[in-house]
Formats: structure tokens, C-alpha cells, sequence
């Protein structure tokens, strides 16, 4: 069984009443409830608990991680984020949720300022499906459409996709690419766009289920790690 640990900074709903209310759990609490009803092993973890629940021995258990943040990017340490780059790049997969995108891991990953456009106008959101075949879009009709979503436009300073999965068109004009895919090392990672923290965009099952799908997509397979440095021969060499 695939073992996941989704991380939230657990701010906004704790300084809120309104995210609050929308999720009375915790952001983090909502995704783990619907990634647990779909199979999936799941434990949580906070920016305020020690070493921001993201041990060595937790990570060391987990197969993907799920990555919420908005108003504490700073705040995460520097050598915690150094810790979860490793583990993905061993194999660890990692799905980073909406306002992720300037969180330290993501941008160390993309290598860019991974900044855009964005806007807070209660507009109405339709992502595209560009991906139909795609294991994350299992499922999925051709779009989803949200009625109130905070706006994130182009342009959106990331490195090319290796796999565009969504576009979507926000009502007051602007586009975005907010389904995307890439590998790092041995990890595969999944940036998804929805849910920002005043809309109850994580209780919609169309978002569920990409969120789901897209974790089973960025799990590791089974291997074995590669061993690097010096490597004896594999065969006589020169006839020695």
C-alpha cells in the first residue's frame, strides 16, 4: 500500500474563521480524508511540529508526499527542505498543491522563480483536460469546472512541463498551466493549481480524484536504488 504524508502549514485555519469553517480539519486534514476513502496509507504533518513532521524515520516511510503552503515559505528550515530534496530524488514522489509553487522545495526542484500572475475575484474556473490518456486524468470528463477559484495566470516562470496534464481559462480572461509533471533524479512530481484556502475547492470530487490519481502516479515502482561512486568490472578487462 502505497504510504503518503500530506504537509500544510495549518495557518490559515487557525487564524481564519472562514478557512476555518470551509475546513474545520485542516487543509491537511480534508486531503487525507478522501486520499485514506481511496486506499491509501496516509499520515499528515504540520510546519509547528518538530522538525515540521518531516523526520528522517518519516520520510524514510513515505512513498509521496503532498505538499500544501502560502503565508510560511520562509519559515520552513533549510535543512528540512534539503532532506525531502534528497528523498525525491531517491524516489520519493511529490505532489505540490496551488500557492506550493513558491515553496522552497518546489523552486529548488524547478531551478526558476516558479512566479505568475495571480488575482482574488471569486471567478469562475474551467480546467481543460490536455492529457486525456494520461494516468492522472483517469476518470476525469473533458474539464472541470469550479465556480469560484483564485486566479493564477500566465506568465507562470517554470521549466517547460515534461507533461502538460491541465490548462485552465479563468472568467476574467487569463490562462494557466495548472497541471503539470516532471522527473527529478528518481522522483516524479505533479504541480496541480486548484485550492486556494477560502474556497471549498478540496471538497469537490473532481479535484479528489486528480489529487488521487496524481499520487498514485508520482508513488515509486518497484526497484532497487542505483548504486553510484566506483564499480568494479563486470568482465575481464585487456584479458586480465
Amino acid at each position: 500500500m502505497t504510504k503518503v504524508t500530506v504537509w500544510n502549514e495549518f495557518l490559515h485555519e487557525k487564524e481564519s474563521e472562514e478557512v476555518a469553517t470551509i475546513y474545520p480539519d485542516g487543509i491537511h486534514g480534508q486531503i487525507a480524508k478522501f486520499l485514506t476513502a481511496s486506499g491509501l496509507d496516509v499520515k499528515t504533518a504540520t510546519l509547528d511540529e518538530p522538525e515540521h513532521g518531516l523526520t528522517e524515520a518519516v520520510l524514510a516511510e513515505t512513498d509521496v508526499l503532498v505538499w500544501w503552503g502560502h503565508m510560511a515559505h520562509d519559515a520552513v528550515d533549510d535543512a528540512i527542505v534539503n532532506r525531502v530534496h534528497k528523498r525525491i530524488l531517491e524516489g520519493m514522489g511529490l505532489v505540490v498543491l496551488h500557492s506550493g509553487h513558491m515553496s522552497k522545495i518546489f523552486m529548488k526542484l524547478m531551478g526558476t522563480s516558479c512566479d505568475l500572475k495571480w488575482r482574488e475575484a471569486d471567478e469562475k474556473e474551467r480546467l481543460w483536460v490536455v492529457a486525456p490518456n494520461h494516468p492522472i486524468t483517469d476518470g476525469i470528463a473533458e474539464y472541470i469546472e469550479l465556480e469560484k477559484e483564485e486566479m493564477y495566470g500566465e506568465h507562470f516562470d517554470i521549466p517547460a512541463p515534461e507533461e502538460l496534464i491541465f490548462i485552465s481559462w479563468f472568467e476574467g480572461g487569463h490562462v494557466f498551466r495548472s497541471g503539470a509533471t516532471y522527473k527529478r533524479g528518481n522522483g516524479k512530481i505533479f504541480y496541480f493549481q486548484p485550492g486556494h484556502e477560502t474556497y471549498p475547492t478540496y471538497h469537490n470530487e473532481a479535484i479528489q480524484k486528480v489529487i488521487t490519481n496524481g499520487v498514485n502516479w508520482c508513488a515509486p515502482t518497484s526497484w532497487t536504488y542505483p548504486k553510484y561512486g566506483h564499480a568494479e568490472a563486470l568482465e575481464k578487462i585487456g584479458g586480465k
